[in-house]
């Protein structure tokens, strides 16, 4: 039979570790090893160790045995440590989302938060842009108008809840690794209150809130993109027990643009010339977000070659200006000439002569570092 590790070891403290240290590392450990959570085999048995570990040094006498006397200290306290008196209501809670034991269970008439809620809105590109005013309309629970929140039937009376016994919580024990555990959960009938009316409200089934369509105005700021959200405070769900309400959280979506995409704070625009207004240079009117604006093209513009339109890109979200647009300029080779035109170009041809020359360096690398090689 393989020998024992030494506690401090398994839980891997130093052997004057404090109580809270010994917690935090079972805590820790607990977490990660958990049969539930940690499906690796092996698992099981390092999960074992860690609690018995942690059910030795957590207790000053058996703690005081074995520092003193090692694993056979222990032989004194009938072998195995005793897991009832640690507390993993904490740990537990944590990693289930559910407490165990009834020892730190919530005061079920504490008022709580309502639950936030969210709306999904989609933008024009323009609207996202310069920012705009929507309304949306949207579901959510408001307090019943009937029953006043209560749940009851006006002028119906009270009794308590034959299913918790007025606790507002039913336990239920669950077997564990550790043993039989309490698992404590509202109780399903009285949602928490302990109590019960004879007759319910006709309007909310006892609930004591009713589904209400709501609208509401959003002001979307200028300069906002497809992920960001707007925070409308208190038009979430209602709380309970006199709790606040709850958040609406819009989440924005901006639709792609005919001619536009954008980069940040920039606006991205592909323009298109014709082989002449390279060659020669030209002033051209281009689209932009602020409407049809010039552009001075330069003589002799290669394809590729980008030029920047300050201001007319997107306002920075906090302020600050705006971005740029960047306009691609591609130079369209014309695939169709009547007569005349190819008449013109074959004169150009003959003055520019035929002879092709390779770049002698350089082309190559550029275009590596263009596509980021």
């Amino acid at each position: 039979m393989a020998a024992k590790r030494d506690y401090y070891e398994t839980l891997g403290v130093p052997r004057n570790a404090t109580a809270e240290e010994l917690k935090s590392a079972f805590r820790r450990l607990a977490r990660q090893y958990h049969p539930d959570v940690n499906k690796d085999p092996g698992a099981e048995e390092k999960f074992k160790e860690l609690n018995e570990a942690y059910a030795v040094l957590s207790d000053d006498q058996k703690r005081a045995a074995y520092d003193r006397y090692g694993h056979a200290g222990m032989d004194g306290f009938g072998g195995m440590p005793d897991f009832t008196n640690i507390d993993l209501s904490d740990l537990f809670g944590e990693m289930f989302g559910f407490p165990f034991g009834g020892r730190r269970t919530r005061d079920r008439n504490a008022p709580q938060r309502g639950a936030d809620l969210q709306y999904n809105l989609t933008l024009d590109f323009e609207e996202a842009v310069f920012g705009v005013d929507k309304t949306i309309e949207f579901t959510r629970d408001e307090i019943c108008h009937h029953c006043s929140g209560d749940g009851a039937e006006p002028g119906s009376k009270k009794h308590t809840c034959s299913t918790c016994g007025g606790a507002g919580e039913v336990r239920r024990a669950r077997a564990t690794l550790l043993g039989n555990m309490i698992q404590v959960t509202t109780c399903p009938d009285c949602r928490g209150t302990g109590e019960l009316y004879d007759q319910a409200c006709k309007v909310c089934s006892g609930r004591g809130q009713e589904r209400k369509q709501v609208r509401r105005e959003v002001k979307i700021p200028a300069g906002v993109d497809s992920g960001n959200q707007v925070r409308l405070n208190g038009e979430g769900q209602p709380g309970v027990n006199g709790g606040p309400q709850g958040d609406l959280y819009v989440a924005l979506n901006v639709r792609n643009h005919k001619f536009f995409h954008r980069q940040d704070n920039d606006i991205l625009l592909d323009l298109d010339i014709n082989i002449a207004q390279a060659t020669l240079g030209a002033e051209v009117e281009v689209p932009t977000v602020d409407g049809p604006a010039m552009l001075n093209v330069p003589s002799g513009i290669q394809p590729g070659k980008v030029l920047r339109m300050r201001g007319k890109g997107v306002p920075h979200l906090r302020g600050g200006g705006r971005g740029d647009q960047m306009v691609m300029v591609n130079v369209a080779i014309p695939t169709k000439l009547n007569a005349e035109q190819r008449q013109l170009f074959e004169q150009l041809a003959a003055t520019m002569g035929t002879e092709v020359q390779p770049r002698e360096s350089g082309f190559l690398d550029k275009l590596k570092d263009a596509l980021g090689g």
